[in-house]
């Protein structure tokens, strides 16, 4: 590897983080979107950081004061994203030349694999979908017809904003909705569509009238994107508004909720592991098993059986 810089040179990229470095950068890490947004808010947080307190040759201990920082400010996913972002940035720095690789091996935050979220019963679900059918509005028949489609299929909020009227289709004896998932370029996996979602988002559909194909599934209402795609924000609001109005307000209760509950509905009704890690598309089995050790931890009855013992 060639020499790294000179101390003035380092204190130069350290102090100013130009867009001539910035770009380099993110042209180095071919990320997505999401991705770059990430890194640079982190980068300019850390950057921050070291202006604040004076720090011109950020050293390990610096890097570490700055994560201990972090924990103290922001959520453990927070500061797990940000530490990545640093390690990658200064793996990159001592790679061009510019700065020691002073993040190396440097530990984020330690985070629970439990889920942050709670789920649904199924008589909570037909609570939740009976509020909704009470007005026969095309918002709530497209709201409907969201629901119903998340609570059987596991999708995530990005899935729904990026399915088209076109991706529903037949495939052998069932109607499919392929989907453009988390991280993915393209429409490789897709939902069964049971026979009440399908005639709900018919329905929903029928009163929008002539459709292109490739024209969004569902469709803002607001005034000022009517017809539009929807938003992630606009189907975390849609999921919150109805589960507040049907009397459930928890701050653990989101759309994401609804992931989750198709989860637990699949596996305590006789779905298998392999079944439910494709319902979720998940790419590691790992990550459907943490459903699992959770049910069978809420069906341990280990505190009563101490306590009729003891009391």
């Amino acid at each position: 590897m060639n020499e790294l810089a000179t101390t003035n040179n380092r204190d130069l990229v350290l102090r100013s983080f130009n867009d001539d470095l910035y770009s380099r950068y993110i042209a180095f890490i071919d990320a997505k979107p999401k991705t770059i947004e990430t890194y640079t808010r982190a980068l300019k947080q850390f950057f921050k950081y070291t202006q604040q307190h004076g720090i011109t040759n950020p050293t390990r201990e610096d890097v570490i004061a700055y994560r201990e920082y972090l924990k103290g400010t922001c959520k453990a996913t927070t500061v797990q994203n940000y530490i990545i972002a640093l390690r990658q940035f200064f793996k990159w720095t001592e790679q061009e030349g510019l700065y020691k690789n002073v993040a190396q091996n440097i530990k984020g935050a330690d985070i629970s694999k439990e889920h942050k979220k709670d789920y649904l019963t199924g008589k909570q679900v037909k609570i939740v979908m009976s509020e909704i059918q009470q007005s026969d509005s095309i918002t709530a028949k497209r709201d409907y017809a969201i629901f119903s489609l998340m609570i059987t299929g596991g999708l995530r909020t990005i899935e729904v904003v990026r399915a088209n009227v076109e991706d529903m289709r037949p495939l052998g004896e069932s109607t499919v909705l392929y989907l453009q998932g988390k991280g993915k370029d393209e429409r490789a996996s897709f939902v069964k569509l049971p026979e009440q979602v399908e005639k709900a988002i018919r329905d929903y559909l029928r009163c929008r009238g002539q459709l292109k194909g490739n024209q969004p599934l569902f469709a803002s209402t607001s005034n000022n994107n009517h017809n539009g795609r929807v938003t992630t924000r606009t189907i975390s609001g849609i999921v919150k508004e109805h589960l507040r109005a049907a009397g459930f307000d928890s701050d653990r209760l989101t759309a994401h909720s609804l992931r989750h509950t198709a989860a637990n509905l699949n596996l305590r009704n006789g779905g298998t592991l392999e079944e439910t890690q494709q319902l979720l598309r998940h790419t590691n089995i790992t990550t459907t098993m943490i459903y699992i050790k959770s049910i069978e931890r809420e069906d341990n009855p280990s505190e009563s059986r101490i306590a009729n013992l003891i009391f």
